[in-house]
């Protein structure tokens, strides 16, 4: 027998442990434990907050034992922080979407925004809680500065809707990031504590209050175009 033989045979061997459990390859089945770990995660975390769920609690949510938990995750805030990346984006994507397919009136596109990023709240208790309120007191995020880039995130989202809205504005670059930094965090400032309220006031005052620091922008920039 030849070498190469002996090598196909071993490459053989190797892929047929991989490939059949239920249909899953190894690694198939390592990433739906990770999912599974990670929905756990949002519903305990979501729920009961950070600091009142165990990795024990995480995998009984799960129904997986701890070494599942370990071979994904090296410890809880590592699990947290994914779940929270996992829900900015979805949060930020939900925004944008209704931002596009707004129409070309400034006026719309705000509301559009806005309304996308309360209802996404409101209708995912869970996302809200983590997102405003956990994730704030989780020192693992602000220590990797987690934090910090999510916001930086959020402010471009807000300097390309601004540029979106009134292309033609002569204003410096610098101080269009400085206005969305601003805007970013009235904004944030108002979901944080209408979700530590739980969600007490309507949608609509909400929306309002946050929609005045923008028309005050468009209606400010507006003039100074005159």
């Amino acid at each position: 027998m030849t070498e190469l033989d002996t090598s196909e045979k071993k490459a053989k061997k190797s892929a047929s442990k991989e490939r059949q459990f239920k249909g899953l390859s190894m690694s198939e089945r390592q990433q739906a434990r990770r999912e599974k770990l990670i929905e756990a995660g949002i519903e305990a975390y979501g729920t009961q907050g950070f600091f009142s769920v165990t990795v024990k609690d995480i995998c009984n949510e799960a129904k997986l034992t701890e070494r599942y938990f370990y071979e994904s995750f090296k410890k809880s805030e590592h699990l947290f922080q994914t779940i929270f990346l996992k829900l900015i984006d979805e949060l930020q994507h939900n925004v944008m979407q209704a931002i596009m397919q707004a129409s070309g009136d400034p006026e719309k596109m705000i509301k559009a925004g806005l309304t996308a990023l309360l209802t996404t709240l409101r209708d995912n208790p869970r996302m809200a809680r983590i997102i405003y309120i956990d994730a704030m007191l989780v020192q693992e995020l602000h220590n990797q500065a987690t934090i910090h880039e999510t916001m930086l995130r959020f402010d471009r989202m807000i300097h390309a809707f601004v540029m979106l809205m009134m292309p033609n504005l002569k204003r410096s670059d610098g101080e269009i990031a400085l206005v969305s930094t601003g805007l970013n965090g009235y904004v944030t400032q108002i979901a944080i504590r209408w979700v530590m309220s739980g969600f007490k006031q309507s949608m609509d005052e909400v929306l309002s209050s946050c929609s005045i620091v923008f028309m005050a922008l468009l209606n400010n920039f507006a003039e100074l175009k005159q």
